[in-house]
This record gives C-alpha cells, structure tokens and sequence, in this order.
C-alpha cells in the first residue's frame, strides 16, 4: 500500500494533467488559481486510501477522487463569498482577485465538472456512488444553511451546531472514504461503518477547525484568524461560552456580539472563552467524536495494520497544531 502523502503526490499529479485549458479564459482561470494556491487534499488521499485498503490500485479512483476536490473547492469558493472571506489557505479567495460574478460562475462550472469525473467510474459502482454523492451534496447544501441561519439565530444549541458540521464539513470526508471503499471492493458493511468512521472523523476535524480558528496562527490555518468570530459564527466554542455567561449573569459576550463596534473584537470574546475554560472544553467534545470514530473502526473487515493506518489518521487530521 502507499501512503497517505504518497497519494496526496499522485493525486497532484493527475489534478495538474487536468488543467482547465478551455475557453473563454476568464470562467476555467480562476479555477487553475484556486485549484493550484494549496489545500490538503484530503479527501481525494483518503478516497484513494480506502480504495487500496481492500486491495485494489488507486488508479481506479482517481476520477471519483477527482469529483471530491472539484465539489469541495466549488464550496470553497462560494463559502469564501458568503463570509466575504479575504483569504483562502494564504492567498487571496477568488471573488477578491477577480470579482464576485467570477467566483460564482467558475464555482459552477467546477461542480458540474465534479459531476463529469463521476461519469468515467466503472459502470458497476456508478449508480451507488453518484447516488451518494448527490445526497452528500444536498447535505452540504443544507449545512452552509444552517450555518448561515445561525448568524441571525439569538440562540443555538450544541446538539444544532452538530449537526450542521455534520453535514456542512463531515459527510463529504465521509462519503469520500466511502466512495474509495465501494471501488475498492468493500462489502456493504464496511462500506457503512468506513462512512460512520469517516463522519465522526471529520466532525472531529471540523470542531479542531474550530479551534484553530480562534487559537491558532495564521501561518497554520492559512485563512484570516478569528474570522468565525467576527461573523458571528455559532461555533461549538461560543455556544458553551454563551452558555457559562448566562450561568454566571454575565452578559459581557452578548454586549459584545450585538455591538456595532468591532474594535479588538476578536480579543474581547477570546478573554470570555478563557475566563470559562472553552479550549478545554471544545477538546473534550472533539475527544468524544475521535473515540466514536475508533469504535467504528473496530467493525470493518480489514485486517489490524491496515486499521492501524486509519487510526493513525486521527493525529495526522485531527490533533494538529494542538
């Protein structure tokens, strides 16, 4: 078997061979530029892993690994739009080095590219793997919903905030190391518990986004710090501390959050979540999902190497920069 970053390499590999070269320019450039500025890759490497781990050559997925990064950096680019983020891994999001109009339609013509890749899978998996794709596609649909609700929403509980990363972040890592695993030649059992292991991993990934976000650098994150805060984003960080405050009549984080003035906005709110102990807090929730994720693990017919390669995910994806 290869590796993780092994993969990670062929999978550049095959992406840069498929330059968009089309015209007009100005709609396939953008996406070249955006395509190129970085990221992990993680969900093509997982999807090709989870192809290998029941024996089959990575060379069978990577179209479908291919589809995963074309919709994940579509939602890239349109998220970056609705935050009227600045920054995208260290570089300039797309609507900022072009313009709006650009970014929304170079992000809709590398979706329905994503949906091309999908067309060259072999005939025998096609109809499992495009169904999922397209329910975990309206599922990260609904979650950039949620998460956009709760911006105007006064409250929101733990259990909502779940479950929108669930859908906004998790089920596309979850569906990728399904969609490997089906081309592997994965029974039906372990193509399900390779999705629960993969979904609670990446809501796991997504709390320790979370916390990067507010505790992190720059250099690491690759994106504006503090920004979920400035948005006002209901993440699993302010709902706990908004949660302590009114324990404790303390009304300082909802005068801040309603206030017009955003002057050391990210430094007042980060003084709340240290006064109630928040970072230890969101550890011990994103610890929860880990150890879900471990039992999952457990029921897949793989043998205990190749399981110790995907747990050894858990600190690769997860506890990082911790």
């Amino acid at each position: 078997m290869h590796t993780l970053e092994q993969l990670r390499e062929y999978f550049l590999d095959y992406l840069n061979q498929n330059k968009f070269t089309q015209s007009p320019q100005e709609l396939y450039e953008p996406n070249n530029y955006f395509l190129q500025i970085g990221g992990k890759r993680l969900r093509p490497a997982l999807l090709l892993l989870c192809t290998e781990l029941y024996n089959k050559s990575y060379t069978h997925a990577l179209d479908a690994a291919l589809a995963t990064e074309y919709f994940h950096n579509f939602t890239l680019i349109h998220d970056d739009i609705m935050d009227d983020a600045p920054l995208r891994r260290g570089h300039q999001t797309l609507h900022e080095k072009y313009n709006i109009t650009t970014a929304i339609l170079s992000g809709d013509v590398l979706l329905i590219y994503a949906y091309q890749c999908l067309s060259k899978i072999e005939s025998k998996y096609f109809n499992k793997i495009f169904n999922i794709f397209t329910q975990t596609a309206i599922e990260v649909c609904e979650g950039q919903q949620y998460d956009i609700n709760f911006e105007q929403q006064q409250s929101v509980t733990e259990l909502e905030y779940i479950n929108m990363i669930k859908l906004k972040t998790a089920v596309l890592l979850a569906a990728s190391m399904q969609i490997g695993a089906i081309i592997g030649g994965a029974s039906a059992e372990d193509a399900i518990a390779m999705y629960q292991y993969g979904l609670n991993l990446g809501i796991a990934f997504q709390i320790q986004d979370d916390i990067l976000d507010c505790y992190g650098e720059t250099k690491d994150v690759g994106k504006q710090l503090g920004g979920d805060i400035l948005q006002n984003k209901k993440t699993i960080l302010f709902i706990k501390a908004l949660e302590q405050s009114k324990n404790n009549n303390d009304t300082t984080l909802e005068e801040i959050i309603n206030s017009k003035n955003t002057d050391k906005k990210v430094e007042k709110v980060l003084s709340i979540y240290n006064k109630y102990n928040i970072y230890n807090y969101s550890i011990e929730r994103r610890n929860n999902f880990i150890q879900i994720a471990k039992e999952n693990l457990e029921k897949l017919s793989i043998s205990n190497e190749k399981k110790e390669i995907l747990e050894s995910l858990i600190q690769h994806l997860v506890i990082r920069n911790s």
